[in-house]
């Protein structure tokens, strides 16, 4: 008779069922809206890359000829060799300049935070912004080409932006100027999480500053090294807003990158089964950067 109360007390109550409940009925509607405006389109473009689709999706599958296709296109290599030489400038110029101007702010100079604002301010704007800005100050006509001429060089030329071998650098060089201030910023985030006493050994031992940054600092922020790498390569391979605002993939198509070849096939010119192919290996190449992130941050945690 005595056992009943206690038994009784340990039972679930409703209201207890509902708090246990509460938390994962709130979650359900965007975890399913996820599950099928993401994965379920994933799932449906790969599907589509697998038919011969034109104007409007249709089911007659050919298995992977669209992405033989895909091989044999000339612009897809172009698109390609594009995103090789954007993504690798792109993301070294912004590791080397990101660090340097984190050190200089770390050296506790004066108006810091106004620096550190002029900085980060390209990365509050869009790339849409990004590239119409650069379009005028690379338009020879208006912009810098024209500036220095009307100072008496009348033989200063720079008009990459209409020259097919030169224009993908137009793209670098505006995607640098928005994005080397965010990975200042986290370059600075990780200067300022170092011990100052390792900095302190060191001076006393003899060593200089250059010297200390590369001996003592920079082996201390691989993480951070490693975590920009990640954003920026994810950045580069989604390039698709700066390319249309900027160059809009020219001259004839100079700078296409994968992104901008995907939605020209698929919604300009009809094909949507060959763009659907492009996009699923853009897909790919976003995952085969995704995947080793995420194991480095999950391995970090356990063994942290």
């Amino acid at each position: 008779m005595s056992e009943t109360p206690t038994h009784t007390a340990l039972r679930p109550t409703a209201s207890g069922r509902l708090q246990a409940w509460l938390p994962r009925l709130v979650l359900a509607p965007s975890v399913a809206v996820s599950l099928f405006f993401v994965y379920g389109f994933m799932l449906w473009t790969f599907v589509l890359s697998l038919t011969s689709s034109r104007m409007l999706p249709s089911y007659d599958f050919v298995g992977f000829g669209q992405y033989a296709r895909l091989m044999a296109n000339e612009r897809w290599w172009v698109a390609s060799t594009n995103l090789m030489i954007f993504g690798t400038l792109f993301i070294v110029i912004c590791l080397v300049l990101g660090a340097l101007l984190a050190m200089l702010l770390d050296q506790k100079i004066r108006q810091e935070g106004a620096l550190r604002t002029v900085y980060l301010y390209p990365m509050a704007l869009s790339f849409i912004v990004t590239g119409v800005v650069w379009k005028w100050l690379l338009n020879p006509q208006l912009g810098i080409q024209a500036m220095v001429r009307s100072w008496g060089f009348e033989s200063f030329e720079f008009d990459w932006i209409v020259d097919p071998d030169m224009a993908i650098y137009t793209l670098v060089i505006a995607a640098v100027w928005q994005a080397s201030g965010f990975v200042m910023a986290l370059f600075l985030a990780g200067l300022r999480g170092i011990d100052d006493s390792i900095i302190k050994a060191a001076q006393l031992d003899g060593a200089s500053l250059p010297r200390i940054y590369w001996r003592v600092v920079m082996p201390c922020l691989r993480p951070v090294v490693f975590s920009a790498v990640m954003i920026l390569a994810h950045i580069a391979i989604k390039s698709f807003d700066l390319v249309v605002a900027l160059t809009g993939g020219g001259p004839g198509y100079a700078t296409d990158l994968p992104a901008t070849f995907m939605y020209t096939h698929a919604f300009n010119r009809a094909q949507i089964g060959l763009g659907s192919a492009s996009a699923m290996l853009m897909l790919g190449g976003v995952l085969a950067i995704l995947i080793p992130y995420l194991y480095s941050e999950l391995r970090s945690r356990k063994h942290g």
